[in-house]
């Protein structure tokens, strides 16, 4: 078996593989002397999208570049590795596209450092259907118009059979094929990067199929490595980073309903070939780790544990946050597979399209219509754009403005009476049209929120006064905002170009630990216990906010850049009571060092990530072509400053903010950040402090950088 990393330099594989699809021709490029100053993932995405895509190219471009790069500790063994960052111009961003990327878990980063490559770089258009062979060094455009039309399973098993079952396949469905912004890029079954899809249907990309057979080298010693990998598994909670139980354990000090450490004697996998039972899980157990989650029952109920069959996941991941489920009756209800897996969105995709089903919010109806979503959506490649069209699907039909857009004809040719009652089968009629842009109701939920809007002439500012719809700006809804964790959520859902996918900061607001207990972890990370607040009991702005929204932004792309996965990490609280359930915000560092020989400590990682993310902001510029950021892209939702209930700002029970507070929130982040607080542009100071000067001055000479 070869082993890659470049010379002085382990868990990079050492090459990032091009592909121009146009001329045909492949090469490669090396990572560590273009990249390594961006570590990898999202890092190396950036780079590309700033050096080579011009602004005002559009996604579907030939121009555009799509960039699957995955960082250093991809396929290493460290936990939670299994994340490749899919960058490229986002085609469901509103009123104009720009830069972002989606993260898919599963097994393809793993394998791609395999094969020998840290990223593969995807530009121009093929004249027809293709598809990527990777197999170690052997590169091949092979011709998909066979199997081009079919669905993703089809296109995964095709290139399967042609590579082995030890190759990984990432496909577009006919969502992508059909050029629907709201598409995925799925691996691994289940695992999706969602809003990319498109992009890779207008290059006529149907499936990269990734084999190696290589290994990664860790420059540090085995024994050091394997006492890091050890210690770092006594860190780890249960999905989310949830660090107690949500039920009474003979080992846990405290409990939380709300955790998703929901395993418990008694609680089994109800579907599994053999009895098993979930039990306590004492976390100093690390080798029943996988037995703590299960997401299905977590969303849907206790119900879910009668079909579990076991969780699944990504490489060197031992919480298996996707649950694969059983369920026989659909199989003859609706003639799918009993046997579908996911997690979170993905599970809810089906059943969240319904406002009520006919035996209750947690019955078998609801757990039917997931089974029968997870079969249309991961096989279609739809994306639900974190549940945003679901919701924006209820309130179109329910407000009666889907009546009013359809003609006559389409609308009766809707089982409306089965959706009402919350039937599965409405499903059949509704997905297909979306990945088909057949009608006007599927090409218009398939555009994405703000097209959408745009395209029925709906109001973008009455859409953002609706607190249920959870819409935030530019096409996307909020994740983990406001109302998960006040003013450090706000700032950090208003600087991205998408639901910014950050876990950062609520992994550790919704860890299950008492208030004073991470409080206390607060004050040693961020500086003061006034860094957090009860959730629906926020107190005013305070500067250790500002830390905490920073620090949580760099936690993000620095997980997006090594390929850690942002569900679990960072480490900052533990399940551990004698370490008082501190966890350690050095075990990116540590694992970092020790895999590359890169002697870097937190903070010199932190400084990467800061320039990662400056590059975004920068990107985010220069396609608006203006720097008056703070008024034309950190935009703020109606529904962030409004109660129903007419309770004031600040008490409790209520999580709406004060205006005033809120721009002061924004004054205390771009000081942080060191970005000027009229624009909210980077300064010119800033880029040059991050070795971002040749950025300034291209920026500077467009008047995109403040005086």
């Amino acid at each position: 078996m070869k082993r890659m990393g470049m010379r002085g330099y382990g868990g990079w594989a050492g090459k990032v593989l091009r592909v121009d699809l146009s001329t045909g021709r492949c090469w490669t490029e090396d990572t560590i002397e273009r990249y390594k100053a961006y570590l990898g993932g999202t890092g190396i995405g950036y780079k590309v999208m700033w050096d080579e895509v011009p602004a005002g190219t559009k996604p579907f471009d030939p121009e555009n570049r799509i960039i699957f790069a995955v960082g250093p500790l991809a396929g290493t063994g460290a936990p939670c590795n299994g994340r490749t960052a899919v960058t490229t111009l986002w085609p469901t961003c509103w009123p104009e596209p720009l830069v972002a990327s989606g993260h898919m878990g599963g097994q393809f980063a793993a394998k791609l450092k395999y094969a020998g490559y840290d990223a593969v770089v995807i530009q121009g258009k093929a004249a027809h259907p293709v598809w990527l062979m990777i197999a170690d060094q052997k590169v091949e455009i092979r011709d998909a118009r066979g199997i081009w039309g079919q669905g993703i399973r089809g296109a995964t098993a095709a290139i399967s059979g042609i590579m082995g079952t030890d190759a990984v396949v990432a496909a577009i469905g006919q969502a992508g094929e059909n050029l629907v912004p709201m598409s995925v890029v799925m691996s691994s079954v289940s695992h999706s990067a969602g809003g990319v899809g498109s992009v890779m249907g207008s290059k006529k990309l149907k499936a990269i199929g990734v084999r190696g057979s290589g290994s990664i080298r860790i420059e540090g010693r085995k024994e050091d490595w394997e006492k890091l990998i050890k210690y770092h598994l006594t860190l780890l909670g249960a999905n989310n980073q949830h660090v107690v139980p949500n039920s009474p354990q003979p080992w846990a000090e405290f409990d939380n309903p709300t955790s998703r450490w929901n395993a418990s004697p008694g609680r089994s996998w109800g579907a599994s070939a053999y009895p098993v039972d979930t039990g306590t899980c004492d976390p100093r157990d690390t080798n029943r780790i996988a037995y703590r989650s299960n997401n299905a029952a977590f969303f849907l109920g206790d119900i879910a544990w009668r079909y579990t069959v076991r969780g699944n996941g990504c490489t060197s991941c031992p919480i298996r946050c996707h649950t694969m489920l059983k369920v026989p009756p659909v199989t003859a209800k609706y003639g799918i597979s009993a046997v579908g897996q996911n997690t979170c969105t993905g599970l809810l995709f089906g059943a969240a399209f319904f406002k009520e089903f006919p035996d209750g919010p947690r019955g078998m109806a609801r757990l039917e219509a997931c089974m029968v979503g997870m079969n249309l959506a991961d096989d279609l490649g739809i994306w639900c754009n974190y549940m945003q069209v679901q919701r924006d699907f209820k309130k179109l039909y329910y407000g009666g403005v889907v009546e009013k857009k359809l003609d006559a004809r389409e609308f009766r040719s809707y089982s409306w009476k089965k959706y009402e009652q919350g039937d599965p089968a409405f499903l059949f009629e509704l997905l297909p049209r979306i990945a088909e842009k057949k009608g006007e109701l599927g090409t218009a939920l398939g555009q994405g929120t703000g097209y959408m809007l745009e395209r029925w002439s709906l109001s973008e500012e009455e859409w953002g006064k609706d607190k249920d719809l959870a819409y935030w700006k530019m096409g996307h809804p909020r994740h983990h905002a406001s109302e998960d964790s006040g003013q450090c959520g706000l700032l950090i859902n208003l600087v991205y170009n998408r639901d910014p996918t950050c876990h950062a900061h609520t992994n550790f607001l919704r860890n299950g630990l008492p208030l004073p207990v991470q409080k206390k972890i607060a004050a040693e990370i961020w500086g003061s216990a006034e860094a957090v607040d009860a959730v629906g009991e926020y107190k005013p702005m305070h500067p250790s906010k500002a830390r905490m929204a920073k620090w949580s932004l760099l936690r993000k792309e620095l997980h997006d850049s090594l390929s850690l996965c942002s569900w679990m990490a960072p480490w900052a609280a533990s399940p551990l009571r004698e370490r008082e359930y501190r966890g350690d915000v050095s075990i990116e560092s540590m694992l970092y060092k020790l895999a590359t020989g890169d002697d870097k400590d937190r903070g010199e990682l932190d400084q990467i990530a800061e320039r990662i993310f400056l590059l975004h902001r920068a990107l985010t510029i220069r396609a608006m072509g203006t720097k008056e950021m703070r008024v034309r892209h950190d935009k703020i939702p109606e529904w962030v400053f409004t109660d129903k209930s007419g309770r004031p700002p600040y008490t409790k029970g209520t999580t709406h903010l004060d205006r005033n507070d809120v721009q002061t929130a924004l004054d205390m982040f771009y000081d942080e950040l060191g970005w000027d607080r009229a624009t909210g542009a980077p300064t010119r100071g800033t880029y040059r402090k991050f070795g971002l000067g040749s950025i300034a001055e291209a920026l500077a000479k467009r008047n995109l950088v403040p005086e």
